[in-house]
């Protein structure tokens, strides 16, 4: 299949509405067959996530209310890129310290991940972190978090039955699983 045959082309756009965290921007697109279409894309600057296995083979998860779904989810440690072209390991590292305490001496890149490309740009970077050691965790003023510790095979077992649904969450586990697999 010839993929020119299905690509959008930007014409124009314009700021609906620019926020703190998302940038909400309407778009003319041109289509495929000629026509024109509006999209809404929000602008998201991107983000990091760490799954942080310690030498007993359990994850850290972090407790949080995400009032956007009105309900309470684990998900590992994670946070939005302090400015376009933050480099997302840096960014990696701070969250995972700043929410968990936790310093990691091993890290690898499970995948860089989009969202929800229909309509937003954020995409995520996925890291595994193992050695770790404990430090004092400070969280953002206005983070409430609760943390727990779950064997890793609990945390697929909680993917495969539904109880963590947040995306980072879902892929960093599985990834870090089959890495984890790989290296033995």
């Amino acid at each position: 299949m010839d993929d020119a045959l299905l690509r959008e082309e930007y014409l124009s756009g314009e700021t609906i509405y620019d926020g703190k965290v998302v940038h909400l921007e309407k778009w003319e697109v041109s289509l495929p067959n000629g026509g024109t279409a509006l999209r809404e894309v929000v602008k998201h600057v991107g983000a990091a996530a760490v799954v942080p296995v310690d030498e007993e083979g359990n994850i850290t998860l972090v407790r949080q209310h995400r009032v956007a779904i009105d309900k309470m989810t684990w998900e590992i440690p994670a946070g939005k890129l302090d400015a376009p072209g933050e480099d997302p390991f840096l960014c990696a590292k701070r969250e995972l310290e700043e929410e968990t305490g936790l310093n990691a001496e091993h890290w690898q890149l499970l995948s860089s991940v989009v969202t929800t490309p229909g309509f937003c740009t954020e995409k995520i970077a996925i890291y595994l972190a193992t050695g770790l050691s404990q430090h004092e965790a400070h969280t953002d003023p206005d983070e409430f978090l609760f943390l727990t510790k779950v064997p890793f095979s609990e945390a697929v077992r909680m993917v495969e039955d539904g109880e963590l649904f947040d995306l980072k969450t879902v892929a960093g586990i599985l990834l870090a699983d089959r890495a984890m697999k790989k290296k033995g």
